[in-house]
């Protein structure tokens, strides 16, 4: 990446980026009040932005629930693709998981998605099912993914939804 990417959690300022670049990516997009429902009434959801000169170009989330977590979705706007942006926010989000507890990240990807095949590969994760003509718009496979190799998590990790006993 020329620019370094800051990656940070999404705020609903983020949110006409963010569904921007939902639009321009996905078949079948989440709504503005779809991600402000995951922003706001979600506990179980968090979301990262890739920010680059102070521009929104991609996000990443995932759901946990105790120590298992589902990846929602991942995006790189068109211009800033293929600068390793999505790798990094990937790997991030699965810090992130790990930090919260999860012991493996599960997800669904097009079974033409190489290239989201082959960077979900790099970072460990592995083939384990099908689902049948997942996709809506051309009812095409998805093949469900598992990393079961998270990084370990950060012992000086902090949220503002940190519970402390």
């Amino acid at each position: 990446m020329g620019n370094e990417a800051i990656i940070r959690r999404m705020t609903l300022a983020d949110l006409d980026s963010v569904v921007a670049i939902e639009e321009a990516t996905f078949a079948h997009p989440w709504t503005r009040a779809d991600y402000e429902g995951e922003l706001t009434r979600n506990k179980a959801a968090r979301y990262l932005v890739a920010e680059e000169n102070g521009a929104v170009v991609g996000f990443a989330g995932a759901w946990i629930i105790i120590d298992e977590s589902h990846v929602t979705n991942i995006a790189v706007a068109e211009a800033a693709r293929r600068r390793g942006i999505g790798l990094a926010m990937t790997r991030a989000l699965l810090q992130y998981l790990s930090n919260l507890g999860a012991a493996y990240a599960t997800l669904e990807v097009r079974e033409s998605n190489l290239a989201a095949r082959a960077m979900y590969e790099k970072l460990g994760f592995f083939k384990v099912g099908r689902r049948k003509r997942y996709y809506e718009d051309n009812g095409e496979d998805a093949l469900i993914m598992v990393c079961d190799a998270l990084p370990a998590p950060e012992e000086d990790f902090e949220e503002p939804e940190t519970v402390r006993e």
